[in-house]
């Protein structure tokens, strides 16, 4: 098997550093989208659409089977690729299913970054300044310093580009319209993982009823929020290990 780790907005792989560490696993490969600590291509336009065909692309490549992991839009990705060709994983998990339901509405940094100008305004300040200024304001969030440098040395213009044309692409309804594919996703073993403190990604009701749609067992990561790999991966790890022990 190989485990394949996908990571968010305005993220690298640095995140999932200690979620890997307590797996203790030699399986373990971590995708960084384009724009998100990868090199943004030439005429890649950064739609919600082509991160899907990216990660599609990605997997295509493994020998092995796949059991694929997303958190935040890395999480909306694996969505994306298991509604549209579960053929390509053996099971799939993601802490944002909620994003699918058609009740789902922006948190307000997104809804800023979907609006023209405020978004390129709100862009240059979080990922502005020197790699210290930036990898300070992501400790006070409650990111590891280590890590945080890490995140920030990758940001910059190309990733505030990447930014924009992702949650413009997906302003609503573009992903309710796409959850309407929610069924097709359980044609492989699905997790959500619901950590109650995570304020950006939906209500309970709403994420427990995404993932009933798409066939989905729920594993519940009570008091940790949206940075559930870091602030507690012990936990974050056995919730997934139950999860690919269910499968045959």
């Amino acid at each position: 098997m190989t485990i394949v780790l996908v990571h968010g907005n305005p993220e690298t792989d640095a995140i999932w550093g200690p979620l890997v560490d307590v797996l203790q696993r030699d399986d373990v490969v971590r995708l960084s989208p384009p724009g998100f600590g990868a090199p943004l291509p030439d005429g890649f336009a950064a739609t919600y659409f082509d991160y899907r065909d990216w990660l599609e692309e990605q997997l295509e490549a493994f020998d092995e089977p796949i059991d694929l992991v997303g958190h935040d839009w890395g999480g909306g990705h694996v969505m994306n690729v298991v509604m549209h060709r579960p053929e390509l994983v053996r099971s799939w998990a993601s802490d944002v299913v909620g994003l699918f339901d058609p009740d789902y509405v922006w948190h307000d940094l997104a809804q800023v970054w979907q609006t023209p100008d405020e978004g390129e305004q709100l862009v240059d300040t979080l990922l502005g300044g020197t790699i210290e200024d930036r990898a300070e304001r992501w400790v006070t969030a409650g990111i590891p310093v280590d890590i945080a440098t890490s995140m920030a040395a990758a940001q910059g213009p190309e990733m505030g580009q990447a930014i924009l044309s992702l949650y413009r692409s997906a302003r609503q309804p573009a992903l309710a319209e796409a959850g309407r594919a929610l069924e097709d996703a359980a044609a492989r073993p699905g997790l959500s993982l619901l950590a109650t403190d995570d304020t950006y990604v939906g209500s309970d009701e709403i994420r427990r009823r995404a993932a009933d749609r798409a066939g989905a067992r729920t594993e519940v990561l009570d008091q940790l929020g949206h940075w559930w790999m870091m602030q507690d991966p012990a936990r974050g790890a056995a919730a997934l290990t139950r999860f690919w022990e269910t499968i045959g």
